[in-house]
């Protein structure tokens, strides 16, 4: 009887989509941070996070801000984007991306997916650069990196800065080299269920020294660091706390762990989920992904409706799903940019994101997946 009951009990569990892992030294670095009364964003860990995440990410300088937005901002501020530029950025993305081009009063240029692994198309960059066009935006997303050789071969040609919003794919590779190492600038997002987290916050990573004193002077308010409180520009508050970097430096000390559990987790979805007629998250010959959240796209001809009718079916079962991202131009704020993407509506219309985190078991997995294999074969899709 006790064993039917802690069977029912375990079966019955809540699985989240994402759950961060802070059991490495996240509290003892916090503890050096209270006990030493430095809380804020002026500290040991702050300067230390910076450089450790930047020299992982194969560039020298590291800037860490709140935020993966205010990263992406930050970076165009540098730039000095003014209203009437253009940024091409992708119509499939979290809606940060243009969000970030528009507080600079800038107009984005949305440029569909490609159909494999759904992000720019580097066949469409050409057509789609202006004379107004001030710097192109590839997001590495769910983990997997963009087609980054075709993207600077061309984006080299016209001189045009590439930002990579690197926010889905920490330790990311595309021939070898990680994400974040291929633009002008590679932006990263450090929330809640991002590969390693700080709670909130991001980082700007460069390999220009000028750039990199620009952003810490833009990320202070614009002031003058030999003359306190003399602001020489309307800066920002984008600083990050030495409490945040102090749990970014204990989440950076087990990354890989982090990554190659992901990658155990794909493994054991594909498996279970072959022969569906799923498409399926996988490397491509030139990148290899790290899994931010596991997204499939169910069957061909797979409507929104019946996608969001597994979410709810999982739910039910207490598992947590979410949709794909929906395309940005489609969304009130951005219609006025609007263009045809019907990869990235089709992308969307089918995608749904497992959970994917790293105490995440087999039997999750094998519960997870039992559910959505019932569900398809119901649906007969």
């Amino acid at each position: 009887m006790m064993e039917s009951v802690a069977s029912h009990m375990k079966k019955t569990r809540f699985i989240p989509i994402s759950s961060p892992d802070v059991s490495g030294n996240e509290k003892k670095y916090l503890n050096e941070c209270i006990d030493s009364g430095w809380v804020s964003s002026i500290g040991k860990f702050v300067h230390r996070f910076e450089q450790e995440f930047a020299a992982y990410c194969g560039q020298p300088f590291g800037v860490t801000v709140n935020s993966g937005t205010a990263a992406l901002h930050l970076a165009l501020r540098a730039l000095d984007l003014r209203p009437g530029d253009e940024v091409i950025v992708p119509a499939l993305t979290f809606a940060s991306t243009a969000n970030a081009v528009m507080y600079q009063g800038a107009k984005p240029v949305f440029i569909d997916s490609e159909k494999d692994n759904w992000n720019i198309d580097p066949q469409q960059l050409s057509d789609l650069i202006s004379s107004r066009t001030r710097a192109i935006i590839p997001v590495h997303l769910y983990g997997l990196p963009c087609e980054m050789g075709q993207i600077i071969s061309i984006t080299e040609a016209h001189q045009i800065p590439v930002i990579e919003d690197c926010a889905e794919a920490h330790g990311a590779t595309y021939r070898g080299k990680p994400v974040g190492s291929f633009g002008l600038i590679g932006c990263f997002s450090f929330y809640g269920n991002k590969i390693i987290t700080t709670g909130e916050g991001g980082m700007c990573v460069t390999a220009d020294a000028l750039l990199n004193e620009q952003m810490r002077f833009l990320r202070d308010h614009g002031m003058n660091k030999q003359r306190r409180y003399w602001h020489e520009e309307v800066g920002f508050n984008y600083r990050m706390t030495n409490l945040q970097a102090a749990v970014g430096c204990a989440q950076l000390e087990r990354i890989d762990a982090f990554i190659e559990k992901r990658r155990w987790i794909k493994e054991q979805y594909n498996t279970r989920l072959g022969g569906l007629g799923c498409i399926l998250p996988d490397d491509s010959p030139s990148a290899r992904g790290v899994l931010w959240l596991y997204t499939l796209l169910l069957p061909q001809g797979t409507k929104a409706e019946q996608r969001d009718q597994l979410v709810e079916y999982l739910a039910k079962h207490q598992i947590e799903s979410r949709p794909i991202f929906y395309p940005v131009p489609d969304m009130p704020p951005y219609k006025k940019f609007a263009r045809p993407v019907p990869n990235a509506a089709s992308i969307s219309e089918r995608g749904i994101s497992l959970p994917s985190f790293y105490t995440l078991t087999e039997d999750d997995i094998e519960r997870i997946t039992e559910y959505i294999c019932k569900w398809l074969r119901r649906e007969s899709l």
